[in-house]
């Protein structure tokens, strides 16, 4: 028995009171469907009727009432054939009624409309441009667990671990500003989120000293106020980094160093900052993982709260504000957030930074960086999205390149691979899911060309699954061009502008990606099903009520795959690859060669 319901118009409809859902099947006959709701924490089976057909497939509607107390709303489907029961669920087929955590969900408030529509490009502002009066660090000391001399390197030239945080080769904002067009033209990238760019001691910028200007040797406010227009003239958006977990050792609040004015929290116990940092039993300072160079900040203190999200010109909202006008945050280890000792009221803390962005901004992005599960932050109330490691990138790095997020061993099937997927997923609102920020890498992992030991046609499967799967695809810096780098900091290398390096029929890959992403409504808004699989090799659908995209992609060597047509809800007459030739499906199955190690796409 296929049971089906895609959660999106016109197979899910929202109403003032509620939503209309559609459930889809192959039989023709069935003798009950319901509806199972909690609109109030009790559930209530509510009778469907059939209404008629989508595509091959039978159609029961229902209406659902909004949950008045959660900001998820959940539901599942219980279907009566025979003497059996079958329910659906998000993830899928089950027995009996599924666990709530695997029920449908609908979100009252959704993520910002823009955000599903982008192409995102991440840029590590040192490693990325010159402008045209790039900064000598010469002579400088900057402050982190110790006073470091700043190490000023030629662009390109090696660095030595010993130095990663105090080297700088001097990207800064007005030479990303310079290479909007590389973005736009030449890669299909439509929106940029930024690696920290407020004044501090390293060149990551996670040790933030001064949250009210951007460091100067990025170019300072007027630079950002510069790429901020260029990129909103040009119809692109722009997201930061915010760090509010922690501060640099450096920052007048804790104030180490006694480099600036008033007695910092590292100084005094009477320090009028005392209270905003996290201290153990002992009197000592608790410290991000750790490093003795980023103190944590503790949240119980109405101060801190003003300073950084309740006050009127507070941290998140200042910088959403004009000239700037940012159009959203990343926010750094957000989980970690809270009260002294741990991350104590971490919820409260990040809905209360959820509602001072939206007050100031309605359409801003709030993206969570989460490594691991981010299913708690992502049900309505937190965050927008995550950076998608462990939904997207993290089994597609045990898929195809057989590691875990730390470089275990860590080989998958393909059956555990769209198993993990569909698990991730199903947890949360599919319009949460459509916004997901998902990735290859980042600053924080080796560049994906690595993890593929150079293996470039896995590269361009990997770009494929980015570009096509549900969520909205963020290239790092110099993966478009097939950058490797290992661990940090050598995935920070600088972006070779010589082109000498590049390869160019990954970008082009990459480009043509960008382009149907564009096209395509349905890689935006789209459905996903799964419609076939073998050892090693995926197809699954996109489609809205108007348009299908068949994506199917092959890990292994050359095969020849059947994939059945019947269970989509969209009839198609004709099918043809994206780059147009036509192809002809018999008896409602499509039948494909697929080269080894290498993607396919068509569309109707």
């Amino acid at each position: 028995m296929l049971l089906l319901h895609p959660p999106i118009a016109p197979w899910l409809v929202r109403t003032e009171t509620g939503c209309r859902v559609t459930l889809l099947t192959d039989q023709p006959a069935l003798q009950a469907v319901w509806l199972r709701v909690l609109p109030d924490n009790e559930e209530y089976l509510l009778p469907m009727k059939a209404a008629g057909r989508a595509g091959a497939l039978h159609a029961w509607t229902g209406e659902m009432p909004w949950d008045g107390g959660n900001p998820a709303t959940l539901y599942s489907f219980e279907v009566l054939a025979g003497d059996s029961q079958r329910w659906l669920g998000a993830d899928g087929l089950h027995p009996h009624v599924p666990p709530e955590a695997q029920h449908f969900r609908v979100v009252r408030e959704l993520p910002p409309a823009w955000v599903r529509d982008q192409v995102f490009y991440q840029v590590f502002p040192d490693r990325f441009a010159l402008g045209d009066s790039p900064p000598n660090r010469d002579g400088e000391t900057v402050y982190g667990s110790r006073p470091q001399a700043a190490q000023q390197l030629e662009w390109g030239a090696p660095l030595d671990p010993a130095q990663a945080a105090n080297s700088f080769y001097g990207g800064d904002l007005d030479g990303l500003r310079a290479k909007l067009g590389h973005l736009q033209q030449a890669v299909g990238a439509t929106a940029v989120y930024l690696n920290p760019v407020f004044t501090s001691g390293s060149n990551h910028r996670y040790d933030t000293e001064d949250y009210d200007n951007v460091d100067p040797a990025l170019g300072g406010n007027a630079a950002l106020e510069r790429l901020s227009a260029a990129m909103h003239s040009r119809g692109m958006r722009l997201v930061l980094d915010a760090v509010l977990n922690h501060t640099s050792t450096n920052h007048p609040w804790f104030n180490r160093w006694g480099r600036h004015e008033g007695v910092g929290a590292d100084q005094s116990d009477a320090s009028p900052w005392r209270q905003w940092y996290a201290f153990n039993d002992a009197g000592h300072p608790i410290y991000w993982k750790g490093h003795d160079s980023l103190p944590v900040l503790d949240f119980s203190h109405a101060a801190l709260r003003e300073a950084v999200y309740e006050g009127p010109d507070a941290i998140v909202k200042k910088w959403l504000r004009a000239p700037y006008s940012i159009d959203g945050w990343r926010l750094d280890v957000i989980h970690m957030l809270g009260e002294g000792r741990g991350a104590r009221n971490n919820a409260h803390h990040v809905r209360q930074i959820r509602q001072a962005i939206k007050s100031e901004q309605p359409s801003a992005y709030m993206l969570g960086e989460h490594f691991s599960e981010a299913t708690r932050w992502l049900q309505g109330d937190q965050e927008d999205a995550s950076m998608n490691y462990y939904g997207f990138a993290q089994p597609l790095w045990a898929w195809l390149a057989g590691q875990d997020v730390n470089g275990h061993p860590a080989a998958l099937s393909t059956l555990q691979f769209e198993a993990w997927l569909n698990r991730a997923r199903s947890a949360i609102g599919y319009d949460t899911a459509l916004v997901q920020f998902n990735l290859l890498g980042s600053h924080d992992t080796p560049r994906f060309l690595t993890r593929l030991a150079g293996n470039h046609a896995k590269a361009r499967l990997g770009m494929t699954l980015l570009f096509a799967y549900p969520g909205v695809p963020c290239l790092y810096y110099g993966d478009e061009v097939g950058m490797e780098g290992g661990a940090d900091p050598d995935c920070r290398r600088c972006m070779d502008w010589t082109g000498a390096s590049w390869d160019r029929e990954l970008l082009a890959h990459v480009k043509r990606l960008a382009t149907l992403r564009r096209e395509r409504r349905e890689w935006r808004d789209g459905a996903f099903q799964v419609l076939a699989q073998g050892e090693h090799w995926l197809a699954f659908a996109r489609y809205t009520a108007q348009a299908v995209s068949i994506v199917v992609v092959n890990r292994g060597p050359a095969i020849e795959v059947q994939l059945p047509l019947k269970a989509l809800p969209v009839e198609v007459s004709e099918w043809r690859d994206a780059d147009g030739a036509p192809l002809t499906a018999r008896s409602a199955t499509l039948s494909l060669t697929l080269p080894a190690e290498s993607g396919r796409v068509l569309v109707s």
